[in-house]
């Protein structure tokens, strides 16, 4: 798949619809560009561990509260039924604690569907917990190692501006 078709790399059009369609890309025959974008940015000092760990709680957070990103079920040859996953690419990128901190403003101010991942979750072992450590911090003081956002190519490019694309 071309990177620069599905990131969005291109500007200058207007935002679409966040739950658009696919359309087909005039770049090649069988590349698929969507109206919307899946992104998790990552702070570069995470240890890989982290980074994953990180990466999926995030993206649960998205599936679950947005239908829309959720294609259909699959099904084997064999008819056994395995869950539905997300209808696109999930883009991973990195970045400074600094460029996480101005994404996460920026994904605030366009108020753009997204969650967060602090440093404090680090010490938590449970939902109750992860929620209560995130509440006990000011949002102009938390400490983002992580963050999803869901929208328009266009918006979510955006909020990622000073990040790179994850190795």
């Amino acid at each position: 798949m071309n990177i620069e078709n599905v990131t969005g790399a291109t500007t200058g059009s207007a935002p679409r619809p966040t739950a658009g369609p696919a359309t087909e890309s005039p770049v090649g025959d069988s590349a698929v560009r969507f109206d919307t974008k899946i992104a998790v940015l990552l702070r570069e000092d995470l240890e890989t561990w982290q980074r994953l760990n990180v990466t999926a709680f995030l993206v649960s957070g998205l599936g679950s509260a947005l239908p829309e990103v959720i294609g259909e079920p699959y099904a084997d040859a064999g008819d056994v039924p395995y869950l539905p996953m997300f209808r696109q690419p999930v883009l991973v990128f990195e970045g400074t604690k600094e460029t996480l901190t101005a994404a996460h403003g920026r994904a605030l101010s366009r108020a753009l569907p997204r969650a967060v991942f602090t440093a404090d979750l680090f010490a938590t072992g449970n939902d109750r917990d992860k929620r209560a450590a995130v509440r006990a911090v000011r949002t102009d003081r938390l400490d983002v190692v992580g963050l999803a956002v869901y929208g328009p190519r266009n918006a979510v490019g955006k909020v990622l501006k000073g990040a790179r694309m994850h190795p």
